[in-house]
């Protein structure tokens, strides 16, 4: 049981599958100065965190606690925080890679990592938004700068940056197109995309052509045969970077952009999400809801591939 001092948490010693992950009991963080300390009530389980389980990854060997998601209640503040006060609901991603840690009760991190959590979801919905919602942010927005009427195709749109991704794009005013399985293109269709492509029956650089924006969550083939149905002058924003010059190499003989991005925490970007959140133009789809303790469970049922929208651990 967690204490005054104390605090349980999901860790691993070793990198492996979801049984590596243990309920753990250690000590609670204290906010530095520019620091919030904030007592967490729902947390995001997203691709990166079995990943990194399993690979280490970015962040090398155990032990470590994962998660990047956050929605929870500021329980203290360091000195020179101005923008939260103790009390305050708040949701944020962590900086990513390296700000890791929100499978917990607890959890310390830059004020500007969050922003208030929108008042009409609860912990669980603002649990779910963070990381996903900010990748599509800054993907479509940021580096893309989508406007009305673009044709955006978004590669596994049911997925939890996917069918946040459509959403943003509706709501810049873009013509969206994503590829799925045929069971979800109703889902899809419900979250306003204009066309669906089953991947599984046809290929997409043969079903579609002159798009604007490409934004790619596969990686591999996807990347390169992407590239053939962009508009000269397109973009392709892939999320699976591989630090490699080739891309945009490829991408200029043929008349068109490549870029690899990685997702990082940003409180503008959050408010941006709340509001669209609050306008009723965002909104996570739960895939499933685990308590923490049962960290190792959504990781096995994430791991599977067949969920759709977010997992979300709730943290009592």
């Amino acid at each position: 049981m967690s204490t005054q001092h104390t605090m349980r948490a999901i860790s691993q010693d070793v990198l492996g599958g979801p049984d590596v992950l243990k309920e753990v009991e250690v000590e609670r963080p204290s906010p530095r100065p520019n620091e919030v300390l904030v007592r967490v009530r729902a947390a995001g389980v997203n691709p990166t965190d079995w990943k990194h389980r399993a690979t280490g990854r970015f962040l090398g060997e155990p032990p470590f606690v994962l998660g990047w998601d956050v929605s929870g209640v500021v329980e203290a503040t360091g000195t020179g925080v101005a923008l939260f006060r103790p009390g305050d609901e708040v949701f944020g991603m962590l900086s990513y890679p390296f700000g890791h840690g929100s499978h917990a009760q607890y959890v310390t991190a830059p004020a500007r990592t969050f922003a208030l959590k929108p008042t009409s979801v609860d912990h669980t919905q603002a649990g779910a938004l963070p990381l996903v919602s900010l990748t599509a942010w800054q993907a479509l927005v940021e580096t893309a700068n989508v406007q009305p009427g673009q044709r955006v195709l978004i590669h596994a749109a049911a997925g939890g940056v996917g069918h946040v991704a459509v959403q943003i794009a509706k709501a810049r005013g873009a013509y969206v197109i994503g590829t799925a399985s045929a069971g979800k293109h109703e889902f899809l269709a419900g979250l306003g995309a204009d066309e669906l492509i089953d991947y599984r029956e046809t290929d997409f650089a043969t079903a579609v052509r002159d798009v604007d924006v490409v934004l790619d969550t596969v990686g591999g083939d996807y990347v390169h045969r992407s590239l053939r149905i962009l508009r000269k002058g397109g973009l392709l924003v892939t999320l699976v970077p591989r630090g490699s010059k080739e891309l945009p190499r490829e991408a200029e003989k043929l008349g068109v952009r490549a870029t690899e991005m990685l997702v990082d925490a940003d409180h503008t970007g959050m408010k941006e999400i709340a509001a669209l959140v609050e306008a009723g133009r965002l909104r996570a789809t739960i895939a499933g809801t685990f308590p923490l303790a049962e960290a190792a469970k959504a990781h096995a049922l994430g791991e599977t591939g067949r969920t759709t929208g977010k997992l979300v651990l709730v943290v009592d």
